[in-house]
């Protein structure tokens, strides 16, 4: 279950990115994602369920991120790194369908995988600080 899960992740991931630096549909960038790597359907509807969740909550998702990361405005944070944490704060704070500590780790690992060397430490430390001021 945790592979289907990390691969939906994997998959939202990227077509967050996509509709973020492109504007592209959100349908669209998952449909073609799927068509170049096929997962298994219950990886599918994962990723959609974080795709739509991230987006119908992107503006609380981003005032979080600014609140937790000043020194870095949205415009100015890398694309993928913005993503990761959106992704992330949604399952920690709205989904709530894994423990936090399972939610800040995966999103350190996706950091590890597609962001800068400094990506993963910026993810963990912006991931904690919403984690203990939601949990105080």
């Amino acid at each position: 279950m945790a592979g289907v899960r990390r691969k939906a992740r994997v998959l939202a991931l990227q077509a967050l990115f996509e509709v973020d630096c492109t504007g592209h549909a959100p349908e669209a960038a998952l449909g073609c994602l799927v068509e170049e790597k096929p997962l298994p359907q219950e990886a599918i509807s994962f990723a959609q369920e974080l795709v739509k969740g991230v987006l119908a909550n992107r503006e609380r998702l981003d005032s979080l991120i600014q609140t937790h990361a000043p020194a870095w405005p949205l415009s100015q944070m890398p694309a993928i790194d913005r993503n990761i944490l959106r992704l992330a704060i949604f399952e920690l704070l709205i989904d709530n369908k894994v423990p936090p500590r399972v939610a800040i780790n995966e999103a350190v690992e996706l950091a590890k995988s597609f962001g800068s060397d400094s990506s993963a430490k910026f993810v963990n430390g912006v991931l904690g600080s919403v984690s203990t001021a939601a949990h105080r």
